[in-house]
């Protein structure tokens, strides 16, 4: 079953390697596969037969009106639209995403209008008297939590503790 896996990948590197375009390692390693592959090494001889035979056709070149012909019959084909062949540019198609996105923005977001704008400046103004009248149990709190009476006190030291210091 191992050799089998080994033959499936083996027909393009076995391809390339009698067309020459093999890389060394490439190359080594196919050879080392045909010395070792019945199977393969048949196919390779194949291929050279079919090879050589096909050297032997000969070269067909085209009509001098097939070109023109061809062309003609292109031109003459009719044009299928798709839909991103409506679109110019990119870049267009990147300005009218934009263009999408800010009028969707813009109609999200809430409009405010001249009763509403009232409502909220009394709300606000509310909100400011609100903490003029707290003002003085604001302040009493400030002289509170600034309070340091008891910092300036004397502290008062264990005389055992004192002579531990000392030392």
């Amino acid at each position: 079953m191992g050799s089998t896996r080994r033959c499936e990948g083996m027909e393009d590197k076995l391809v390339e390697y009698l067309d020459g375009r093999a890389k060394p390692a490439q190359r080594r390693a196919v050879e080392e596969h045909l010395a070792g592959c019945e199977g393969c090494s048949v196919r390779a001889q194949e291929f050279r037969a079919l090879w050589s035979v096909l050297d032997d056709v000969p070269a067909i070149s085209p009509t001098p009106g097939f070109d023109a012909a061809l062309r003609a019959r292109l031109v003459a084909e009719p044009v299928r639209r798709g839909f991103w062949e409506w679109m110019p540019a990119p870049r267009f198609a990147f300005a009218a995403l934009a263009l999408v996105a800010m009028s969707v923005w813009v109609a999200s977001v809430p409009r405010v209008t001249p009763n509403q704008s009232a409502k909220i400046q009394t709300a606000v103004s509310d909100a400011d008297f609100s903490m003029i009248r707290d003002l003085p149990v604001l302040e009493n709190y400030d002289v509170i939590s600034k309070f340091d009476a008891l910092s300036e006190l004397p502290v008062s030291q264990d005389p055992a503790r004192a002579k531990a210091e000392s030392r």
